[in-house]
């Protein structure tokens, strides 16, 4: 696999709050903790805290999730050494998409994989571990049950309710996998295998990334969500979060920047089996949003104290909880998951927990060898790729037509030929000057329509050239979005079961730049 690298700024794909933050922009740095460089990982492990307490509660998590699934040498290993002061985490994150969903499932993973490695080249003296923690508690079934490949989309319908992780791969699921017989036998097994879709991905993650020492938390767990019990009812009695959140997006709007996420009184859902919704304050204590279930102070006090994985934190404090179960030191995510943690320093900062290394996760664009030929064809360097379609078809016709298409020569005359002899004749009856602008305007009216008709001409010349460059598009940006927010890795992984080494050893964690990957 051979790469190329394009500047972000020239792919048109990101905002310029993303691009301001990997700039370093003065106005930004109050927003988080350290750069976006391996130096900074020293300021990290020094600023990183974390208890043998802490350590201990997360090993045995960590081996209660992975109970009845073959760890090997490698993660047993990496999951042993949590336990050690000198042990640190990277982390992502994403959502349970049905067979990876998106390429960039992968490639947040393959990111974090190779920071790991990059961190233990720069400071061997410790050890760094990759993971990735799954959303099972994301409510959002739509937003998953699909995944496109060449051009088709295939989709899970349930009407299960709750934390996805709890869907159960029942006979609609099972009738579902039938129709993706194409599938690589270890997706097959892991969801054939499984109750849950949680269980599913644990293993055909593990499956895929296993050998590079990668371990897969999930945060609905009783035990983790003990040691957040202290900001549960903080946030459920005091509101702090919120406070804190909405101080730092507005400070960011002041600035001229967006909001990413929009935080609420309370940041919680309650989470049961079939259930994840908003926890609101009433009058008269707490509610549960379209349910019949409500607790005074004292209930819910209770309940946290019993029942702390009931309490499911949103996009608001999800990284909170991270970083407070976790010897973490980095977190890699997409672009806007990069700029919302900037919302989010005031609230680490009021906890006194680390506020991590902030990273985005490698960008990547594979071309087969028919779209790379039609990029040789057409002439195009690896920056073209990422040019607007209709701008540069507009301009290729214009360039590479016969004749000047726009007649604008044509355009002056006429129009001078008018204006003349307009002026003249306003000398014999001055009603005549507006009459020549009236036809004047008319007749450029018939040489724009023919204009309008040479283009078209041209085009139809030129369509072999033209069609090359509407398939580049549609390859590269199919349905108008980035191919790694589309289309999923089978459509490289069933001709190339070597994809994630290619990944490996193409993607750099700390080069902020697009990837173009020839097969």
């Amino acid at each position: 696999m051979k790469k190329h690298c394009v500047e972000l700024n020239q792919t048109g794909q990101f905002s310029q709050f993303f691009l301001d933050y990997l700039n370093e922009k003065e106005q930004l740095k109050p927003f988080y903790a350290h750069s976006p460089k391996i130096e900074s990982f020293k300021e990290a492990i020094n600023a990183k805290n974390f208890s043998s307490g802490q350590r201990s509660t997360l090993v045995a998590s960590l081996r209660s999730q992975y109970k009845g699934l073959e760890l090997g040498e490698i993660t047993e290993a990496n999951i042993e050494s949590l336990a050690n002061e000198k042990t640190f985490t990277v982390t992502t994150g994403h959502q349970l998409n049905l067979f990876t969903g998106p390429l960039y499932f992968i490639y947040k993973i393959v990111s974090t994989i190779n920071l790991a490695r990059k961190l233990k080249s720069n400071y061997p003296e410790f050890h760094f571990v990759p993971v990735y923690w799954m959303a099972s508690e994301d409510h959002d079934f739509d937003e998953i049950n699909y995944f496109k490949l060449d051009g088709k989309k295939y989709q899970w319908k349930s009407n299960q309710t709750g934390a996805v992780g709890d869907f159960e791969l029942d006979e609609s699921f099972k009738a579902f996998l039938k129709t993706i017989s194409f599938a690589p036998d270890f997706f097959k097994e892991a969801y054939s295998s499984s109750i849950t879709l949680a269980v599913a991905v644990r293993k055909y993650v593990h499956f895929l990334f296993a050998k590079e020492g990668l371990l897969i938390l999930d945060g609905n767990d009783q035990e983790l969500k003990r040691s957040f019990s202290k900001v549960i009812l903080e946030e459920l009695i005091q509101h702090t979060p919120f406070a804190k959140a909405t101080q730092n997006s507005e400070k960011l709007a002041s600035l001229g920047y967006k909001s990413q996420i929009f935080p609420r009184e309370i940041n919680f859902f309650y989470l049961v089996k079939g259930i994840r919704e908003r926890i609101e304050k009433t009058e008269n204590g707490y509610a549960v949003l379209n349910t019949d279930l409500r607790f005074s102070e004292s209930e819910i006090r209770e309940l946290v104290e019993q029942h702390p994985e009931r309490f499911s934190p949103n996009v608001v404090l999800r990284p909170l909880y991270q970083e407070m179960i976790l010897p973490n030191l980095a977190y890699l995510g997409g672009p806007a998951e990069v700029i919302y943690w900037l919302q989010l320093k005031g609230i680490f900062d009021h906890f006194k927990v680390p506020f991590p290394v902030l990273l985005p996760r490698n960008f990547g664009l594979i071309l087969d060898k028919k779209i790379q030929k039609k990029i040789e064809q057409i002439g195009w360097d690896h920056s073209d790729i990422f040019q607007d379609y209709e701008t540069w078809k507009r301009q290729f016709v214009l360039a590479e037509s016969s004749m000047d298409i726009k007649l604008e020569k044509q355009k002056e005359t006429l129009a001078s030929i008018f204006d003349q002899t307009g002026s003249k004749a306003a000398e014999l009856e001055p009603s005549l000057k507006n009459a020549f602008e009236a036809g004047k305007v008319r007749s450029l009216k018939i040489l724009e329509q023919m204009s309008v008709k040479l283009r078209k001409a041209e085009e139809t010349r030129l369509r072999i050239h033209l069609e090359r460059g509407a398939v580049i598009r549609d390859f590269t940006l199919p349905g108008g979005s980035p191919q790694e927010r589309v289309v999923n890795m089978m459509q490289f992984y069933l001709d190339n079961p070597g994809l994630i080494e290619d990944l490996l050893d193409c993607f750099d964690p700390l080069d902020f730049r697009m990837m173009v990957l020839e097969l």
